[in-house]
């Protein structure tokens, strides 16, 4: 995916007002991404043309390796992962650090000081209020807890393997903050946030959120032929008689022909599997980002690298000395040109525009929340208020 900056026209520029301020603040309210982009798909790449000689498949799946930064690269249809991990202290009364605040660019703090970030929270880490349109976040929580408001009304508390999955639509605002709710331990956080992309027809649709909570996320489990333990957590998609929960209606996931799939996939040392084979045409990328060493196809990975494989042959995979953990996007292309400008993601230039006139207008809805650094009370469980009142409450 090739990175062009876009700087979107104001459709009724003043001189710097609030409207261009507001613009510069989106431009980088994007969980930690700051570049806009612009990329053409074009479906099936020369690369998967490339690929077709099967002898060649048989004899290297791997089609690159890269090492992994901040933002990691994805392909068509998903827009971006990025790999939260902060090992966050006790918390105080209200749910934020006790660690001194000194030496912060509180509101952009994206180094890590002290073993964490505050993003673009000032007293509770995490991402106030923010508009997003034209595509969907998948929020992974391997540990610790998120706490969701947006501007339909609806709200939760999730996290220690839930996953929330969201579809922005035509428009919505939310928060995600990261409280610290323990004063007597660590409040170490993990968490994958990944943006999949909006087949145009789709870019309007009514905004929508789903909870995966982690008891309703299959596993598929397999013991190799040593007897190690490999197990995967089938977020989307399916693995043999395995399939994950539905996504939401209007997600690129929800039609099985589009092979989207986000595999969580934990490995014992020395553990041995194969990456069944998806058809031709699709793009899919392994990301190692837990362990020491693995191997593909008898290729050595070092750890925090991404493997782009050609989609249609089986690719064997072995954990090194330590336990492995390896992140699968798959998905068939969209094929259609993105318009990145922060949190919005269309199709033109036009309808960046439109993105900013509609958000500068309406809010999306507005913010019916009292702060837009929404955390809700420490006592209170894992849940998810929905817009149309449905409540689902679990333990902590």
């Amino acid at each position: 995916m090739k990175n062009l900056y876009f700087q979107a026209q104001d459709p009724k520029p003043t001189a710097m007002s609030d409207s261009i301020k507001r613009r510069n603040f989106l431009s980088r309210f994007s969980l930690g991404v700051v570049a806009a982009l612009s990329a053409p798909f074009s479906g099936v790449s020369n690369a998967f043309k490339e690929a077709a000689n099967s002898d060649a498949k048989k004899m290297n799946p791997i089609k690159s390796i890269k090492p992994l930064g901040f933002q990691w690269e994805t392909a068509d249809p998903f827009l971006f992962c990025v790999h939260h991990e902060d090992k966050f202290p006790k918390g105080n009364d209200v749910m934020g650090p006790v660690t001194s605040m000194q030496g912060r660019q509180l509101g952009d703090d994206f180094i890590i000081k002290d073993g964490f970030r505050m993003y673009h929270g000032k007293t509770v880490p995490g991402f106030p209020g923010h508009p997003h349109r034209g595509f969907e976040t998948i929020t992974v929580v391997r540990q610790g807890l998120v706490d969701h408001a947006d501007s339909m009304g609806a709200a939760g508390r999730y996290g220690n393997g839930d996953v929330q999955w969201m579809t922005a639509g035509k428009g919505v605002q939310h928060s995600e903050m990261f409280p610290l709710l323990s004063k007597e331990k660590e409040n170490p956080m993990e968490l994958f946030q990944i943006w999949l992309n909006l087949p145009a027809k789709n870019k309007m649709v009514e905004p929508y959120f789903k909870m995966l909570w982690k008891d309703a996320i299959p596993r598929y489990v397999h013991l190799d032929s040593n007897k190690k333990k490999i197990t995967i957590e089938v977020i989307a998609g399916k693995i043999d008689t395995i399939k994950a929960p539905s996504p939401p209606p209007d997600s690129w996931a929800s039609n099985e022909k589009n092979e989207v799939a986000i595999w969580n996939i934990k490995m014992s040392a020395g553990a041995q599997w194969s990456i069944p084979k998806a058809s031709p045409g699709i793009n899919r990328t392994v990301y190692f980002y837990e362990g020491e060493s693995s191997i593909l196809a008898g290729t050595n990975i070092p750890r925090y690298n991404a493997v782009e494989l050609v989609p249609d042959a089986d690719v064997l995979i072995q954990a090194g000395d330590q336990p492995t953990s390896i992140l699968l996007l798959q998905g068939r292309p969209i094929g259609e040109t993105v318009i990145q400008y922060g949190p919005f993601v269309m199709n033109t230039k036009e309808e960046i525009n439109q993105a900013f006139e509609d958000y500068h207008k309406t809010q999306f809805g507005g913010w019916p929340w009292p702060r837009y650094d929404m955390v809700h009370s420490r006592t209170k469980s894992r849940f998810a208020k929905h817009a149309d009142g449905k409540e689902e409450v679990k333990a902590t």
